[in-house]
C-alpha cells in the first residue's frame, strides 16, 4: 500500500480525507461493551481558490485492531470479555486468506465442509456479541507513542482511516500478510508513487476524470476498482484469469470472489474489463505513469493503454506481511515480519502484532487465533496494571 507523503501533517492529512468525505461510511458497527467516546475536530485546509471545511470522526477507546481475519477477530473477543472497548478495522472481510480459503479441514470443532468465510463470519459476529465494534474501513497511516513518553495522554495510539481516525491507548497490527511479492512487473517500481499504487481508497482521489488501470482477479482488486471509479472517468480492469460466468474455470474462480461486488463491476459503464490478459510493463516519462503494456496469450502484439495510473494487485493474494501503513513505527525482521516477545509485545510499549504479520512459517487459523488471545490477555494485563494474566474462564 502506497502511504502518502503529505500525510505526515495535519494540514495536508485534512486535505486528503476531504476527498472522501462527501462519500458515506462504509462502516458496520455495533455497540461497544464500554462505549467508546466519539468526538469531532474542525480543520481549514486551503485551495486554490475555496477552502473547505472537513469534520473527521474521532473515536477513542481501549483497544484498536487493524485487521479483522481470525487473529483480530479472536483478540477482539477476549479483550471484549475483558471490559475493554475495541474497536476491529478492517479494510475488506472478504480478502484476507482465510476468506478465500475454500473449506477449513483443521481446525479443532469445525466441520470439514465450512468454508473459510463462514469460519470467518463466525468470530466476527462472536466478537461483535461480546461488544466489540466492527468498522469497515482501510487504515493508510498509523502514530504510536510509547507509554513513557505520552505523559498525560491516555490514548497515545492513533489509526488514520479516509472516514475516521481512531485512537486507542493500545494498538494491534493483525493486518495479515497478502501482500504484494514476486518479481515486480517492469515499470512498477520505478513508478512507485509516481502512478503505481497497491492503495485505491489512499490514492484514487488523484485520478479524478482520469484513465487507470487495475490489475488482478481478487476480491480485493474488484473492490478497489469499484472504488475508482468513483473519481476516473475510465478503469481498465485487466485479468490475466478467466473469470466468465459462462465456462467451467471462470465458474470455479468466481466461488471465492465476492459476486455482489464482481457483478456490480461489471454492470458499472466507466469499467471496460480485460479478460485473459497479462498486464506486461507500465511506462511513463518524468512526470509518472503514461501508459501500460498488456498482452493476450497466443498474441504477439501487445497493446498499450493510456492510463494516469496502475493499481497492481496479485491474482489470489501474495504472502508479504502488510506493514506498509505501519510507516517503520515498529521494528520488522529482515523478512518484513513484525518483530514480537511471547507476549506478542512489539518494539513499542502498547502495541502488539498477531497472526501472519509476524512472518511466522506457521501460517494457520488456529495459531493466527491463539496469537489473537494471548495479545488479548497480555493487553489486559498492561491496561490493568497486572503483575499476572488473568485467565479468561476464571471469573471471581
Amino acid at each position: 500500500m502506497l502511504v502518502l507523503l503529505l500525510a505526515a501533517s495535519a494540514s495536508c492529512l485534512a486535505s486528503f480525507a476531504s476527498a472522501f468525505v462527501a462519500r458515506p461510511s462504509p462502516s458496520l458497527s455495533s455497540s461497544l461493551s464500554r462505549p467508546t467516546t466519539t468526538t469531532t475536530t474542525t480543520t481549514t485546509t486551503a485551495r486554490a481558490t475555496t477552502s473547505t471545511l472537513l469534520r473527521m470522526e474521532v473515536i477513542e477507546c481501549d483497544v484498536a485492531i487493524v485487521g479483522g481475519g481470525p487473529a483480530g477477530c479472536t483478540c477482539a473477543l477476549y479483550t471484549s470479555r475483558a471490559d475493554l472497548s475495541t474497536v476491529i478495522i478492517d479494510k475488506n472481510p472478504a480478502s484476507g486468506a482465510l476468506a478465500i480459503t475454500s473449506h477449513i479441514a483443521n481446525y479443532p470443532g469445525v466441520d470439514r465442509s465450512m468454508s473459510g468465510s463462514e469460519l470467518l463470519d463466525q468470530m466476527r459476529a462472536q466478537a461483535v456479541s461480546y461488544g466489540a465494534r466492527y468498522l469497515r474501513a482501510q487504515v493508510f497511516m498509523i502514530d504510536v507513542v510509547a507509554d513513557d513518553e505520552a505523559g498525560d495522554e491516555r490514548h497515545a495510539k492513533t489509526v488514520y482511516t479516509p472516514d475516521v481516525t481512531i485512537r486507542a491507548r493500545s494498538l494491534v497490527l493483525a493486518a495479515g500478510a497478502m501482500g504484494r511479492v514476486g518479481k515486480p512487473i517492469p515499470g512498477e517500481s520505478e513508478y512507485l508513487g509516481r502512478g503505481v499504487s497497491y492503495c485505491a481508497t489512499c490514492d484514487g482521489a488523484f485520478y479524478r476524470d482520469s484513465a487507470v488501470a487495475v490489475y488482478g482477479a481478487s476480491t480485493e482488486a474488484i473492490e478497489e476498482a469499484l472504488f475508482l471509479t468513483k473519481f476516473a472517468k475510465v478503469v481498465y480492469w485487466i485479468t490475466s484469469v478467466d473469470i466468465s460466468m459462462g465456462t467451467d474455470a471462470g465458474l470455479e474462480r468466481n466461488k471465492v470472489l465476492d459476486q455482489g461486488l464482481l457483478r456490480q463491476l461489471l454492470e458499472c459503464p466507466a469499467v471496460r474489463h480485460m479478460e485473459r490478459t497479462r498486464l506486461i510493463e507500465v511506462l511513463g516519462d518524468a512526470s509518472g505513469v503514461t501508459h501500460v503494456r498488456v498482452r493476450r496469450p497466443g498474441s504477439d502484439d501487445d497493446t498499450t493503454i493510456e492510463v494516469e495510473g496502475a493499481f497492481v494487485y496479485g491474482a489470489g493474494g501474495g504472502s508479504k506481511p502488510i506493514t506498509d501503513f505501519c510507516q517503520s513505527k515498529v521494528a520488522l525482521d529482515e523478512g518484513g515480519g513484525v518483530i514480537v516477545d511471547e507476549d506478542m509485545k512489539t518494539s513499542v510499549d502498547g502495541v502488539y502484532a498477531i497472526g501472519d504479520i509476524r512472518n511466522t512459517d506457521y501460517k494457520q487459523v488456529v495459531v493466527a487465533a491463539s496469537d489473537g488471545c494471548i495479545a488479548a490477555m497480555s493487553i489486559e494485563k498492561f491496561l490493568n496494571n497486572r503483575k499476572t494474566v488473568k485467565v479468561d474462564w476464571i471469573h471471581k
